[in-house]
């Protein structure tokens, strides 16, 4: 008999990565439940599907040896369950332990196992390393194209040019190998037409790698844009989103990511390296049965690629760790922080090896700092925190309120147009002030520089008026007209990124916002760097400075407020703490310097929380509607378990599935009339005792495989969920066993439990729905989006947000 509402043959047994995080292959196509799909227990082997009516035996299935495809998988946009999961990995590492007792090829086999854990980490690093190092490389090249080519070979950028070059050193960026532009069609590189030129081919390059990248994502991969970390967390909370994590995503992001940079759009690299890494992971988990066919065991892996992103971002490896720890991971056990900080490691090394900047160092901002700190420069460091919690406050609502506009207007239409417009501006905006023409991390790492005799940076010209210098030690010396001019320019430039990172940052290309954050910061310490360093040098009498700045002696280094300042403006935005304190000094390699660095962000911090306890990537997942239940916020509100289940008072009962009279017409109105995810197995409709709990999911493929392949399953046979059916007549068609699809133990709290335990039980166990029960009888059901409806209707909010779109 045809049967309403399933596609037959919907489940194929072969995987791709293409689908994200998703086992067995399951791709059917259901439509969206309501509820996230609830609980079931060890799915290992599965249902014996036996007909068996009085009228005499039929075929039996014995699904063991062959598992029904698709069962015990997820829909998409859905949570996984964390309890049947961890429960299913326990299960096979306890059979493969018993069996290697038996023979050597077991036991062979169990330490393959045990090993692929390291083998997978180390695949992670390798690749990770690679992209990364292959992303910097195209990103230098491609932003030195805007300003003109290299005639020795047009695939060096402007710096490697000139390594042979026999130019002098203040005139080592003049190689005659190096053509700008109007060099290269006018043959001159002087005057107003010239300077025109290049300003003209300057915006033309910058708009036409935009372009490229925007129709890239929004025709191959729409979930290559943004940062990427927002969905990351959301995914290692234990949310499906196919192709995520997929190949396609991976290609079109590493494409999109370079072109995206190399445009001058005031975005980084950082955030969408990491949502690159995690890509590796999830393909790379495909290569073993472990990772592929178990959902919380790939969450493990992905929290580690997410280490090895922020290793290769930052050429941090510890800080990468700490990052996953603090920030990204939902569920982060010891075994978890040593893969990490292998997959950390191998990431930074295999980097390293590649040396994309030439400098043998990960990062082109790198630097290094040799005068000490005093106590009273504590000061200024504070200051700096304060601003950085005020700009992340204010960045933080401003990109809030800008996508919120772009989801719910007509602008969010115009994905192409609207990049094209921002690059033009940004193009346009940046060309005349030399510090915003520059990339990025060029413009951190002149501002994290310490000025020594050699350098020829604006910022660095000061009055030479000194007789005899200890090394590259210079005492402090009176402003020169390059360091004003450079004053004015960087003060142009941070009014710039301020304003313009607001409407970057959530476009359709890859942003990250590690990078802009840390520039405004490192504009902002550097100006007050200057500042406080002509103070001491012109008032050197001072009380608060005569006791350790006396005159001749190099007392402020403006380079380490610059590095202080980035770090609270990167605090102030993504709120972290301590992994933001060990990335910044694994970038400087100066421990003494974390002091001003915790002073920064904790300041940072408390000050952005003042105001708005988000963020930026919190934010973007309210907003988004994942759902995501945050472990670090207290529910405080006195309200019970029957306040939030449903059925509320006037809604329709229950829809409940019984335990041994239903048919499987009945099961299919039932499946085919509702959206749930999932449905309470009971006793009978008049006794309402609870049995257990099956999914939709499973019911649909159980019945279709049952019709498929068992004889004498038709409309009208008996779904039976227990041991032992009720005698039917000789007549009555064979009965459809599938109590090995049942969860036999939900969880279950009684109705007079206080939400604050049912919300922390949700937390610590990951859990997608709970049964509410009174006296034993099945009350209702409370699942995790009913949870966060509630916590976001305590906290006065729309709870009509929580449903992800």
């Amino acid at each position: 008999m045809e049967q309403k509402g399933y596609r037959r043959g919907s489940f194929q047994s072969a995987t791709s990565d293409e689908d994200m995080l998703e086992i067995a292959g399951a791709s059917g196509d259901f439509s969206m439940a309501d509820d996230d799909p609830p609980l079931d227990r060890e799915m290992g082997g599965f249902s014996s599907h036996n007909g068996g009516g009085m009228n005499g035996t039929s075929t039996i299935m014995d699904f063991l040896e062959e598992p029904l495809p698709g069962v015990g998988t997820y829909e998409d946009f859905n949570t996984i369950d964390w309890v049947r999961e961890k429960s299913r990995d326990r299960d096979r590492h306890r059979e493969i332990t018993n069996r290697s007792k038996e023979s050597t090829w077991a036991l062979l086999h169990s330490v393959s196992d045990a090993f692929s854990g390291w083998l997978l980490m180390l695949l992670i690093g390798l690749l990770a390393g690679s992209l990364a190092g292959l992303i910097d490389i195209s990103a230098h090249w491609m932003t030195d194209l805007k300003e003109g080519v290299c005639l020795a070979g047009f695939w060096f950028n402007h710096e490697h040019c000139c390594w042979k070059s026999n130019t002098t050193f203040t005139d080592r960026d003049k190689c005659p190998e190096w053509k700008s532009w109007s060099q290269l069609i006018l043959g001159h590189g002087e005057g107003a037409f010239a300077y025109i030129l290049n300003y003209l081919m300057y915006v033309i390059w910058a708009l036409m790698f935009s372009l490229l990248a925007v129709l890239l994502v929004k025709g191959f991969a729409p979930y290559a844009c943004g940062s990427g970390i927002p969905e990351i967390k959301t995914i290692l909370s234990g949310f499906i989103i196919r192709g995520y994590l997929g190949k396609w995503t991976l290609v079109i992001k590493t494409i999109t990511l370079v072109l995206a940079v190399s445009s001058g759009l005031s975005l980084g690299k950082e955030g969408p390296l990491v949502h690159v890494a995690c890509c590796c992971g999830n393909i790379l988990c495909h290569l073993f049965t472990k990772y592929r066919k178990n959902e919380a065991k790939r969450r493990e892996v992905l929290s580690a690629a997410a280490a090895a992103g922020v290793s290769v971002a930052f050429g941090a490896p510890i800080g990468g760790v700490l990052f996953s720890l603090e920030e990204v991971s939902y569920y982060f056990p010891l075994k978890t922080l040593w893969r990490s900080f292998f997959a950390a490691l191998v990431a930074a090394f295999t980097l390293r090896s590649i040396n994309p900047f030439g400098n043998s160092r990960l990062v082109l901002f790198y630097v290094e700092f040799h005068m000490p700190w005093h106590l009273l420069e504590l000061v200024p460091f504070i200051l700096l925190g304060i601003f950085g919690g005020l700009w992340g406050a204010f960045f933080i609502r401003s990109n809030i309120a800008w996508c919120r506009r772009r989801k719910t207007t007509r602008l969010g239409k115009y994905p192409v147009l609207e990049v094209l417009v921002v690059t033009a501006i940004t193009a346009i905006l940046a060309f005349p002030n030399e510090y915003t023409r520059m990339s990025t991390s060029e413009l951190i790492s002149e501002l994290f520089n310490d000025c020594g005799i050699l350098d020829s940076s604006k910022l660095c010209e000061y009055v030479n008026d000194f007789n005899s210098t200890k090394g590259d030690d210079l005492p402090d010396r009176a402003a020169g007209p390059g360091v004003y001019t450079a004053m004015w320019q960087l003060a142009l430039a941070l009014i710039m990124k301020v304003l313009i990172t607001i409407f970057t940052f959530g476009m359709k290309v890859p942003s990250g916002l590690f990078i802009p954050s840390m520039a405004v910061g490192a504009i902002a310490g550097r100006l007050l760097g200057v500042a406080v360093e002509q103070l001491a040098f012109h008032h050197h009498d001072w009380a608060i400075f005569s006791s350790w700045c006396s005159q001749g002696a190099d007392c402020i280094t403006p380079g380490l407020y610059a590095m202080v300042g980035a770090a609270a403006c990167l605090g102030g935005v993504t709120r972290m703490t301590v992994s933001l304190v060990v990335i910044m000094f694994e970038l400087t390699g100066g421990l003494e310097y974390i002091v001003p660095l915790m002073a920064a962000a904790m300041t940072s911090k408390w000050v952005a929380d003042a105001i708005g306890r988000e963020g930026i990537y919190d934010a973007h997942i309210r907003l988004n509607g994942y759902p995501f239940l945050e472990a670090k916020e207290e529910f405080s509100h006195k309200t019970r378990a029957m306040d939030v289940m449903r059925p509320r008072k006037n809604d329709p009962p229950l829809t409940v599935i019984t335990q041994d009279t239903m048919t499987v017409e009945d099961v299919e109105t039932i499946v085919t009339s509702t959206t749930y995810s999932g449905y309470p197995v009971v006793v009978s409709r008049a006794s309402q005792r609870l049995v257990g709990f099956v999914l939709r999911r499973d019911l649909i493929i159980s019945i279709e495989n049952a019709r498929k392949k068992q004889d004498g399953i038709v409309s009208t046979s008996v779904i039976c969920f227990t041991d032992y059916c009720p005698p039917l007549p000789p007549s009555s068609p064979s009965v459809l066993k599938l109590r090995s699809i049942l969860d036999l133990s939900p969880f279950t709290v009684t109705d007079e439990t206080p939400m604050e335990i049912v919300v922390d039980i949700f937390r610590k166990l990951g859990l997608r729905q709970c049964l509410v029960t009174h006296n034993g009888k099945l009350l209702g059901i409370i699942t995790k989006k009913d949870v966060l409806k509630h916590i976001a209707q305590m906290a006065n909010q729309d709870p009509d947000s929580i449903l992800f779109n």
